[in-house]
């Protein structure tokens, strides 16, 4: 990164004190630019989520990522402070007051990547071929950058093969600005998004945590917590959100059912539409020392749930989340390690009256860590493990072929192990292989229909391009 630009970097990043007439002393800005110069120091030369960010920069994709889609520390705060970050020409224009009016990039918002997959089960499901080729599994066209000086976004079309359609993936909207607390730089925004941690900067979440690509065709656990993309492309969230002196943070969203292909306005039709707002929350506390980044908070949602139409007696479900992640140099290259744990809890009243749950109160939780190491040579192994438990419920969890729980158990656990290849910062070769000890409550004949946890073993190869 060229030393003008850091400058420019951290000048925008600290605030102009009040009554002072410009920003915070030289030495403020020298500080940052040796923070960010030791933070891209860590940083292993990999790969990057949307080109166009690169091409607004003019920074490679190394300079945010340590590999797709885990950020770095510039990586964090470029999101943190809007996306507006730009090295590139620009169109301006004013008004009679001299006031900055327009801010356009000359270099285009627009990137794309491409995926093409190949799935191997253990044993393949009941009346299929095994071994599935995808070309692509995945197309999308990515929206992304400065829109104003203070406003920037983040959006994504994807192509489906499975639904045979174009539809809204993930979506963000920041605004993003700067001020003092006291003596402390706070940096504040507000965030539209459609799906609740996309917004994060952290790779433990749901949205953005391990593994970052996986196979669609496989079979998958009969059941996952609220926060665990219940409602990706669903709903619609705005939060505001502040982090005070590059340590504390925290965010308090609202969302609202916004379905992509359903009814709008919601009506009898709809599915699990949420009533009034379901409030979201999120908090970290975020050090660094000896070039290593430890980051330990806390995460939750609630949300009250008509299961059919938009009246009548609701589910609740309340999720409570503890989150940490651990960064340090290795060599020339990185080491990072990311855990989660999720506790839901499930007030089913209209699920119970109903029938379809033989509880009216059950638990989930989800557990999930993993570790990798990515050399400077752009190779990178990953381990993983992951279990969720919960309440047995027949009816919630009943028996059925590939999907069903013989035992009317929700518990699933076992091993995720990743080898991926990366020639170019913006083209990635991932060998995956998922081993189940458990699934869907039992370990053999848990569908009750004689297939076994580890007939879900599932090897996975992948080939993931962007530009």
């Amino acid at each position: 990164m060229s030393a003008t630009l850091l400058m420019h970097f951290a000048l925008a990043t600290i605030s102009v004190a009040p009554g002072s007439g410009g920003p915070r002393g030289h030495e403020d800005v020298a500080m940052l630019v040796r923070r960010y110069e030791r933070d891209f120091r860590a940083a292993a030369e990999v790969h990057a989520r949307i080109p166009s960010f690169s091409r607004q920069t003019g920074l490679a994709c190394s300079e945010c990522h340590t590999s797709f889609p885990q950020l770095n520390s510039f990586g964090r705060a470029f999101k943190m402070n809007g996306y507006v970050l730009t090295d590139a020409q620009t169109v301006t224009a004013g008004d009679s007051t001299k006031r900055l009016a327009l801010k356009l990039n000359l270099v285009p918002m627009f990137s794309a990547e491409i995926q093409s997959s190949f799935t191997q089960l253990n044993k393949a499901l009941p009346g299929t071929q095994n071994g599935t080729a995808q070309f692509p599994q995945v197309m999308s066209v990515f929206v992304g950058g400065a829109v104003t000086p203070r406003l920037g976004a983040y959006v994504q079309l994807t192509y489906d093969p499975a639904m045979g359609g174009i539809g809204m993936d993930m979506a963000e909207v920041r605004y993003a600005d700067h001020t003092l607390l006291g003596t402390k730089p706070l940096v504040y925004g507000f965030s539209l998004n459609n799906n609740p941690t996309l917004q994060d900067v952290w790779n433990t979440v749901p949205a953005w945590g391990f593994p970052y690509a996986a196979s669609s065709v496989a079979p998958t656990p009969a059941t996952a917590t609220m926060l665990d993309g219940a409602f990706a492309q669903q709903a619609a969230g705005l939060g505001a959100y502040a982090l005070l002196d590059n340590h504390l943070y925290g965010e308090i969203s609202g969302y609202r059912s916004a379905p992509q292909g359903g009814a709008s306005p919601q009506d009898s039709t709809s599915m699990n539409t949420i009533s009034g707002i379901a409030p979201y929350w999120r908090a970290f506390y975020k050090t660094t020392f000896a070039e290593q980044t430890l980051m330990v908070g806390t995460l939750g949602m609630s949300a009250s749930l008509y299961p059919e139409g938009i009246t009548g007696t609701r589910n609740r479900f309340t999720d409570i989340a503890f989150d940490a992640q651990y960064e340090r140099p290795v060599g020339s290259g990185t080491m990072s390690a990311h855990a989660i744990w999720i506790r839901e809890d499930q007030k089913l009243d209209a699920d119970f009256a109903a029938g379809t749950s033989a509880n009216a109160t059950n638990t989930l939780q989800t557990f999930r860590v993993d570790a990798s190491v990515y050399t400077r040579s752009m190779i990178g192994l990953t381990a993983g493990y992951f279990r969720t438990t919960g309440t047995t419920d027949a009816m919630r969890y009943p028996a059925g072929a590939v999907s069903g729980s013989a035992t009317g158990s929700p518990n699933s656990k076992g091993f995720l192990a990743e080898l991926s290849v990366l020639p170019w910062q913006n083209t990635r070769f991932e060998l995956q292989y998922i081993s189940y000890s458990t699934f869907n409550g039992a370990s053999l004949n848990y569908d009750g229909a004689g297939r076994n946890a580890s007939h879900n073993n599932t090897l996975y190869l992948l080939s993931w391009v962007a530009f």
